[in-house]
């Protein structure tokens, strides 16, 4: 069932709010890509091969297949739950953690440390409630 014009003007609203109140969230989120279809199957067919050599090496008392086996169901896995080399490594979360409150590109001022704006928010808590 289709979103009505209303609903679709809120979730862009909310979309552009949560944009600009959090962009950092907004960016994680939105790099979502879909699931690399070639790299899990071609991981599941080294795992079935791996796990077919580690029985055959058990069955055969042959150590050295069972270690490959092993070794090649554990690069199956590897392969099948890693993405692609150039989206989301290391540099991803550098460029993530370039772009923090410490780039001048934040609305809101500098508040100390991490400890100094929970306490903050402890404060302006109990502030709301009348404590």
């Amino acid at each position: 069932m289709p979103l009505s014009e209303y609903e679709q003007r809120m979730l862009q609203q909310m979309e552009q709010q949560l944009r600009s109140d959090d962009p950092r969230l907004a960016n994680t989120l939105a790099d979502k890509s879909r699931p690399d279809v070639r790299r899990l199957s071609l991981g599941v067919l080294l795992f079935l091969l791996g796990l077919g050599g580690l029985i055959g090496g058990v069955a055969t008392n042959v150590v050295l297949l069972g270690v490959l086996g092993f070794l090649a169901m554990l690069g199956g896995v590897m392969l099948a739950i890693s993405g692609p080399r150039g989206a989301g490594g290391v540099r991803g979360r550098g460029a993530k953690r370039a772009g923090g409150p410490r780039s001048g590109t934040s609305t809101t001022p500098p508040s100390g440390g991490f400890m100094q704006r929970q306490e903050d928010k402890w404060n302006r808590r109990n502030e709301e409630r009348g404590r």
